[in-house]
């Protein structure tokens, strides 16, 4: 490599790396981290950065080739004389998540109408309102990626970014604030109706006033979800100033539930009422709260890119599980995230969906005829305790997505068997480096459907694939790829696999 290439193509290198660190959704200080896992001496610094994609200095040889091993590029893809093309524009249109339709005559849907609309759809489907408020905020969710900066500022400033936070500073962060937290074994009668809990539910903590939080005993011997739930209620506190309008921290006891009590919860509260648009509205704020003041956002992330995106960084911070896969969807610069908390009666206990994923089956009603090749289904019916990474192929509506994603079988604090699923939509990454996205998946779909619906990688598309499992540096992606492809969609109705295994 000559010095006179580097100097010549300058203004086009550093054009070239912005917008390919732009579409990787990188900022300078994550490049210049990842650089330096792989040279310390080479890597450059953020200001150094900053001036190589301004033209205003050029790499030494060795400080491009950091930079090209990041990105999976050969050193003289920087060099060419060939300027921006559309394939290194950033693409900020697409923003993830559930894309609406376009609603004509739109007067129809103006508030008015929706106002009277809407609590009689509910009430013909026998969908409750708090059910309906958690649609929304899921929705909202979506639309905004899972960012809610305000929410991240507020658990910063209790908590000073500090990770992992121990129970005894969250107990001080208690007693800074009022909150005094006592210890129950049993809930009384009364106390149940007051708080509006069914049978078989298990409760982990309540509010009670005057400013105190009641926790399950339970919980001293798991201090991971001791801390989540001390979180949630300092979120309380921050937020909405302790005001007593929470709902408790519950688990259902599934194995102890009966149909009775669940057509009950499917049918309480039809009427869209405030009260349950509140309660459902502060769970969610509480909890994104509680997940920032336990992994606050640059921190987590940097923990994040230094073990490859292993759920396995729950144990370095003594957090649960859940909520490191909720956090990695939060904190991630790769947009095209989702995740499931899954039980085997067909419930889904929370889900995010950052990249548009349909869903096998919903939170609302048990889906009768989902797909059980979907890696969550797989995983519980199965006695796997270790981790399980899958690569899918899925047809959603006119194209084929390839999705890449890690399941954990888990218990719950009541003992339900659940699991746990984090994935990402890996066709943007591939479109990201150039790649045909759409010509990949159908190549991988058409593998897979000739043998049966499960297949081998081809070998040319597990190079692509492996290429973006270590540009987003995701260890179980890489493990997914080295595994058979599996064909999946929403509804065994639509399958495209021969046999079909509808019929």
């Amino acid at each position: 490599m000559k010095k006179t290439n580097l100097i010549r193509n300058a203004h086009f290198l550093g054009t070239k790396l912005r917008n390919l660190r732009k579409r990787n959704n990188l900022t300078m200080e994550d490049l210049s981290a990842r650089c330096m896992k792989i040279d310390v001496q080479a890597s450059p610094s953020v200001s150094y950065l900053s001036m190589i994609e301004r033209g205003k200095r050029h790499p030494s040889e060795p400080m491009l080739s950091v930079i090209a091993q990041v990105f999976e590029k050969d050193v003289q893809w920087f060099l060419n004389d060939v300027p921006e093309g559309d394939e290194f524009v950033p693409d900020k249109g697409t923003r993830g998540g559930i894309r609406g339709i376009a609603l004509e005559p739109s007067f129809l849907f103006s508030d008015e109408i929706l106002g009277i609309a809407i609590p009689e759809m509910l009430s013909q489907t026998g969908v409750s309102g708090r059910q309906f408020a958690q649609l929304l905020i899921r929705a909202h969710q979506e639309n905004n990626q899972n960012h809610f900066p305000e929410l991240e500022r507020a658990a910063e400033n209790i908590g000073n970014k500090q990770m992992p936070m121990s129970v005894e500073q969250l107990f001080s962060i208690c007693k800074k604030l009022g909150l005094k937290t006592t210890y129950f074994d049993e809930i009384s009668p009364d106390e149940k109706v007051r708080l509006g809990i069914r049978p078989g539910t298990f409760v982990r903590s309540y509010f009670k006033g005057p400013a105190t939080v009641m926790l399950n005993r339970a919980l001293e011997s798991q201090p991971a979800r001791l801390k989540y739930d001390l979180a949630v209620y300092i979120g309380h506190s921050v937020l909405h100033n302790a005001d007593g309008v929470k709902n408790p921290i519950t688990a259902d006891r599934r194995s102890v539930a009966s149909a009775r009590d669940d057509a009950l919860e499917v049918h309480e509260s039809i009427a869209l009422d405030a009260q349950a648009i509140i309660h459902a509205w502060r769970d969610f704020e509480c909890s994104h709260f509680a997940g920032a003041l336990l992994c606050p956002k640059v921190p987590f992330r940097r923990l994040l890119e230094q073990h490859a995106h292993e759920i396995a960084v729950s144990n370095i911070v003594d957090v649960s599980r859940s909520l490191a896969m909720r956090r990695m969807t939060a904190v991630s610069n790769y947009p095209y995230w989702h995740y499931f908390d899954a039980y085997s009666v067909g419930k889904l206990n929370a889900v995010y969906r950052g990249n548009g994923i349909p869903l096998p089956w919903g939170n609302m009603r048990e889906v009768v005829n989902p797909c059980h090749h979907w890696a969550v289904f797989r995983m519980l019916s199965s006695n796997n305790k270790s981790t399980s990474a899958q690569i899918s192929i899925m047809n959603v509506n006119s194209e084929t997505r390839i999705y890449g994603c890690e399941s954990i079988n888990g218990v719950d604090i009541a003992g339900n068997t659940e699991v746990l699923c984090a994935g990402i939509d890996i066709n943007p990454a591939l479109n990201a480096q150039g790649k045909d996205a759409d010509r990949i998946a159908a190549q991988l779909m058409d593998v897979a459907v000739n043998n049966g619906g499960n297949a081998p990688i081809p070998e040319s598309i597990q190079k692509d694939l492996a290429s973006v499992a270590r540009i987003l540096n995701i260890a179980w992606l890489q493990r997914g790829i080295d595994r058979q492809a599996r064909v999946i969609c929403p509804r065994r109705a639509a399958c495209p696999r021969e046999p079909c295994c509808h019929q």
